[in-house]
């Protein structure tokens, strides 16, 4: 849902190579839920410099001091791979807390929660 409104799927006036998205604040990612077992078994390999190949688990980033990669990485995994993507990466910006320094913005809260159909129970 994030990379759909950062893309701008959403709008009427959605144009492939254009940046028609918004701005998207994300909070409390520390508090990010992962189904599974990926917490302790998927593992980020490289740190992005060369020669950085580094392991470690998602559950070792949530628990470390910047979890807020783990969602900005899972993000730009699902955009393109282009000049437009970065670009449209500048207009996310994610917070490990509930304090974030945008409210001079007027953001809209989003309820991602109750979007998603995975959750809610089937009976």
């Amino acid at each position: 849902i994030i990379a759909m409104r950062l893309r701008g799927k959403h709008k009427p006036t959605f144009t492939p190579h254009m940046d028609m998205g918004d701005n998207v604040i994300v909070i409390n990612a520390d508090k990010v839920q992962i189904t599974g077992n990926k917490r302790s078994e998927k593992v980020f390999w490289h740190s992005g410099y060369p020669g950085g190949i580094k392991s470690r688990t998602v559950g070792a980033i949530l628990e470390g001091k910047f979890p807020e990669r783990v969602l900005e990485q899972a993000v730009k995994r699902m955009l393109q791979g282009n000049r437009l993507s970065r670009q449209q990466m500048t207009h996310l910006r994610i917070f490990a807390g509930t304090a974030h320094g945008m409210e001079a913005q007027q953001p809209q809260v989003l309820d991602v929660k109750s979007m998603n159909p995975k959750n809610t129970r089937a009976a």
